[in-house]
């Protein structure tokens, strides 16, 4: 929820000079969390002016309507001449006041202004539109200021347009519905700075009548415990909402529809209370408020067609064709959640029903889940309303559509109202400071109690509501009866009670005690993934190896980095172990090649390493760390300054491999290392990490030190996380390294949580294996080959694999054949061979859809 602090101040007499950081820090103290808080006054910067049009010269020979403006600027331009400007809009005239940036001036999204020459003419600054001042969604053409906007020609635009503001947003939790409004806002902050605060839900409002505003029937007194209306008759239904209203709904994030819509927004945001309003023309009979009905179907505003729940609360017309007397009538609103397009609100209304209404929290939750209208009624509803606000609502409605539109308002009100009286909590007087370990005195409970809203008696052990008193039935004035206000309906048990004593009275005044950590409390995620990896390396062949995080500056050059990589900026230590080696290493790759060289200089041929550790990379920007003697303890501003200043340091893992991965004998050739091992291991890391295979995508890329043609970048879910394949032979050349060498290199930082994985299911059945070639371009990754046969084998595919990729001169120029495993089981009985052959049919059908290909042989 977005509000803007001048609405605030409206309500609660905030401190003059409060900046952003006290209003943040008051809002979270009091357990508001808080998104941002933007101080509109930088969102542009230069100078935004107001400006008045002195000529029009329309430019002829252009595809669109192009205009040569000279706008009266006042002094603002420094020489106080008329502004010429080149403009695109059309909907503006001589005389009207516009708002006006000139050159220097930076609008939202960064967009720079200047002097420049366009359409054969010089123009100097822009002249806005609402979107492009970043306080509206309107872009069909400039903002023309209103007749009665006090403003002169070079005045600061920023106060005019309401750009000298500061919204804040909160996030409320679902327990805290009563601050999902202004009025909720503005008194938790008289509470934090202690400042009087003026209620709107208080303000005087008249009663039911014996005449109602309308026939309304009200079946469902439990889902519905208050249902008020009143009508306001002959309002200009072309009356637009009052700029200030506009400028309010805009810094909220609420699009402006129309005077009365608007209203019924303004005040959902201002006291928390969800109107609706009415066509009055378009109802034509009773309305009933009541359950739907199996098989009723309602068209919701946003033109979608709902089939209804029986759970579901709806407001309907009886007068409407269909309808049959004592049925209930038909349905027009879903409601507290959304209204029907037949009773809305049209260009054409001049006669308004203002509906204001108690609708049953749980009920409105559940029917806003069903059909997916999270609307900010229901988000609202569904956390709680104060009951006692609908006459207050409505009392406001029809004050400021009378004043901003016309009209007269009806002197019938309507107030249906069975709602039940707040339950009293039993509570002991020193329960929050036993619960806390804070000497809250009695007086001093009470006191924040009261200023909560609540009405707090001293009373005896067997009065309330039997929700107890904290684990004692006492009397006397160690018990105390509270009555919670209706604005907090999650004030319900002494808990609630206790931890309102504290919130209000400060968290920062609990003690911080930490406690004993318990024995066995076992490994984090990440340790626990990083030994996975480990093990799995380990298990194909693969040594670890701990390499000293010291690197050379040469190091980079002869790993073939560019000039700009980024890997090339690494920490300097002031004091490093060698001179030779003065830099924190910005990739693992480094070191463990180094750790290579050693060992093949050691006379090992046939050698695989691998190492898990960290790399620094340094922060941007960063000033000099403080300087620190061991005569005393540093301070915690030294502390705080030193951390600033680390870099940052994600784990990785980074192998190499060379020589034979499979050792010649008597039975046989070895098998050299190659590029394709280095990325079977860095699959294999990523399934041990616990990511699915479905997740990972292997594609050709180039990034040194690898060699660009045998290169692999490693993707999860679209997220660079590493690279595999074979090294440059300059690389491999310059570091004295076996042709063919190949490496690795993955993020474990970078990588997602492992998912939550359920038990495969074992199918005792016998498998059906059918094994494909297909022939293709020579480009097409065999990965994504792959992936299409798997989705158009379908579910029967329980597993494929690559075994042959074989090209020739029969196959074409730039043709390859790739030839893959499919095994088929069905969970439940033996496939036939007609079900297989099909599922495999539809595999290759899918990669010849998507690549062309086609069946070796066929």
């Amino acid at each position: 929820m977005r509000i803007p602090v001048s609405w605030l101040r409206e309500h609660v007499d905030l401190p003059a000079e409060l900046s952003p950081e006290e209003l943040d820090q008051a809002l979270v103290n009091l357990g508001i969390e808080v998104e941002s808080i933007v101080d509109l006054r930088g969102t542009v910067t230069g100078s935004l002016v107001v400006g008045e049009v002195l000529e029009i010269e329309e430019l002829t020979g252009f595809k669109k309507p192009i205009r040569f403006v000279r706008v009266d600027v006042g002094a603002a331009n420094g020489t106080g001449e008329p502004q010429e400007i080149v403009c695109g809009a059309t909907n503006f005239a001589v005389g009207d006041r516009v708002v006006v940036i000139l050159p220097g001036g930076v609008l939202p999204g960064g967009f720079a202004i200047g002097a420049r020459k366009t359409y054969g003419r010089n123009s100097n600054g822009m002249i806005c539109s609402v979107r492009e001042l970043g306080i509206g969604d309107d872009h069909a053409g400039i903002l023309v200021l209103p007749e009665d906007v006090p403003a002169k020609p070079g005045d600061d635009a920023r106060p005019v347009v309401g750009l000298d503001d500061v919204v804040v947003e909160v996030e409320i939790t679902p327990d805290r519905g009563y601050a999902m409004s202004v009025r909720g806002l503005a008194r938790e902050l008289s509470h934090a700075f202690e400042v009087p605060f003026r209620d709107p839900g208080r303000s005087p409002a008249p009663g039911a009548t014996p005449e109602p505003a309308y026939p309304i029937r009200v079946v469902d007194t439990v889902g519905c415990d208050r249902f008020a209306a009143r009508v306001v008759r002959g309002i200009d239904p072309a009356a637009e909402s009052p700029t200030w209203m506009r400028r309010r709904l805009t810094h909220a994030g609420i699009r402006t529809i129309s005077l009365p819509v608007d209203i019924t927004n303004y005040l959902m945001l201002e006291l928390g209370q969800p109107m609706h309003a009415f066509d009055l023309d378009a109802l034509r009979g009773e309305l009933v408020v009541r359950r739907a009905v199996p098989g009723e179907r309602l068209t919701t505003l946003d033109g979608v067609v709902r089939a209804l729940d029986p759970e579901d609360l709806v407001i309907c017309d009886a007068g409407l064709p269909g309808s049959v007397a004592g049925d209930g009538g038909v349905p027009i609103s879903l409601a507290a959640v959304m209204g029907g397009e037949t009773s809305e609100v049209a260009d054409t209304t001049v006669n308004v029903l203002f509906e204001a209404a108690h609708w049953d929290p749980v009920v409105v939750g559940r029917t806003a889940r069903r059909h997916r209208l999270f609307s900010e009624a229901a988000k609202r509803w569904e956390r709680g309303v104060d009951p006692a606000l609908p006459l207050v609502a409505l009392e406001r409605a029809v004050a400021l559509l009378t004043t901003y539109g016309g009209g007269t308002a009806g002197a019938e009100v309507l107030d249906v109202d069975h709602v039940s009286p707040p339950n009293r909590i039993v509570i002991d007087a020193d329960l929050p400071a036993r619960r806390a370990g804070v000497p809250y005195e009695p007086g001093r409970t009470v006191a924040l109690l009261e200023r909560v809203g609540c009405a707090v008696a001293v009373g005896d052990g067997r009065a309330g509501n039997g929700n107890g008193n904290g684990g004692r039935h006492a009397s006397g004035p160690e018990t105390l009866v509270v009555t919670p206000p209706t604005w907090r309906p999650d004030l319900t048990d002494p808990a609630d009670l206790v931890e309102e004593v504290i919130r209000l009275d400060g968290y920062d005044k609990v003690p911080s005690v930490l406690p004993v950590a318990p024995p066995g409390r076992g490994l984090t995620p990440e340790q626990r993934r990083r030994r996975s990896v480990s093990r799995t390396l380990a298990e194909s062949g693969f040594v670890e190896v701990l390499s000293p995080p010291f690197v050379a500056v040469e190091l980079f050059d002869r790993l073939g980095l560019p000039a700009d990589d980024p890997r090339r900026t690494a920490v300097r230590l002031a004091n490093p172990l060698a001179d030779t080696e003065p830099l924190m290493r910005t990739m693992l790759l480094g070191t463990v090649l180094g750790t290579l060289r050693r060992n093949l200089g050691r006379g090992h041929r046939d050698v695989a390493l691998y190492e898990i550790g960290m790399v620094f990379l340094p922060r941007p920007g960063t000033a000099p760390p403080p300087a620190m003697g061991v005569d005393h303890r540093p301070s915690d501003e030294e502390f705080r300054a030193a951390d600033a200043v680390l870099p940052d340091q994600p784990w990785r893992v980074a192998a190499v491999l060379t020589g034979e991965v499979e050792p010649a004998g008597w039975w046989g050739a070895g098998r050299p290392a190659g590029w394709a091992d280095a990325v079977e291991a860095g699959r294999n890391v990523l399934a041990a990490a616990g990511i699915p295979g479905h997740r990972v995508v292997v594609r050709q890329a180039g990034y040194a030190p690898w060699h660009p043609g045998r290169c692999a970048e490693l993707r999860v879910d679209d997220v660079l996380v590493g690279h595999a394949g074979e090294l440059h032979p300059a690389v491999l050349a310059e570091l004295d390294l076996p042709p063919r060498t190949s490496a690795l290199e993955i993020d474990l930082d970078a990588l997602p949580p492992a998912p939550v994985v359920s038990a495969p299911r074992i199918s005792g059945y016998p498998p059906a294996l059918i094994d494909v070639a297909l022939v293709l371009d020579a480009g097409v990754p065999a990965d994504e080959v792959g992936r299409a046969l798997a989705e158009g084998a379908g579910e029967l595919l329980e597993s494929i694999r690559l075994f042959d990729v074989y090209s020739s001169e029969q196959l074409g120029q730039g043709r390859r054949s790739l030839a893959y495993k499919l095994v088929f089981r069905a969970p439940d009985r033996t496939l036939t061979g007609e079900e297989a052959v099909a599922a495999r049919d539809a595999a290759v059908a899918e990669a010849a859809r998507r690549f062309g290909a086609v069946l070796r042989g066929a």
